[in-house]
């Protein structure tokens, strides 16, 4: 695709260090789709341990049958857990439906100051919430208000996803255990404090790892749950969390 040639053209414009660079193509629905991953370790940072490195990563999808918009993101990838971390609207996110007049140069440019962000204040920003401890009981509100919301059927009122805030919860007392105990010394399920990295990984692990249901492809929901964890770290939830 010539796009995605325009895409690998504008990471070499960007300014970002691409010593060791790291590139995968990934092909699905018979080239319907495609999904180009980038990887720079040379910016390589470290949070709270240091053997809790990330990585900044960039994501672009398009399609040739437009089931995909032209869509991109540039976060983190943690090496503690494979975790593909979805940040804010701070980092350049572009969405468009059409390939023709692509800027590559504009293009560069968002990918530089999304690089610029993640080195410098977004790093400031995710130690801090590595800092910030975060309850059980705390952390369920959290998910419970976000990403594991759903419309009851019946009452139709918003309630709780119970076996995705199951899933999550398991997953937040395993970063928690970790990250901030004592690893496989503790017991499993003795702590009742973590924190808003706790809390991060957990929703970053289900976006990028969780099930998907049956007949569901994972690459096909994959934006659409990162989408759910960028709008989680938006809301007033989070904010008040990190204030308290």
């Amino acid at each position: 695709m010539d796009i995605v040639d325009s895409v690998e053209q504008a990471i070499g414009m960007s300014g970002l260090d691409l010593t060791n660079a790291e590139f995968q193509t990934n092909v699905h629905d018979d080239g319907a789709r495609i999904e180009l991953t980038a990887k720079f370790p040379a910016h390589e940072q470290s949070i709270g341990k240091l053997t809790d490195t990330v990585i900044p990563e960039l994501k672009f999808r398009t399609s040739q049958n437009r089931t995909w918009a032209n869509n991109m993101m540039v976060g983190l990838w943690r090496s503690m857990c494979y975790n593909t971390l979805v940040s804010g609207d701070k980092l350049a996110y572009i969405y468009g439906r059409h390939t023709k007049n692509f800027n590559v140069s504009g293009f560069a440019k968002k990918i530089q100051n999304a690089g610029e962000f993640i080195v410098g204040e977004g790093m400031t920003e995710m130690r801090t919430w590595y800092d910030t401890k975060v309850t059980r009981p705390q952390a369920i509100d959290l998910f419970s208000k976000t990403i594991a919301r759903r419309t009851d059927n019946v009452t139709r009122k918003k309630v709780a996803n119970k076996v995705m805030l199951s899933n999550l919860m398991k997953t937040f007392d395993e970063e928690s255990r970790h990250l901030h105990g004592r690893g496989n010394y503790d017991k499993y399920g003795t702590s009742d404090t973590g924190s808003l990295w706790s809390a991060y990984n957990a929703a970053t692990w289900w976006s990028t790892h969780g099930q998907t249901r049956q007949g569901s492809s994972l690459h096909n929901v994959k934006p659409i749950r990162e989408e759910k964890v960028r709008k989680m770290i938006e809301s007033n939830t989070w904010k008040e969390l990190l204030v308290a």
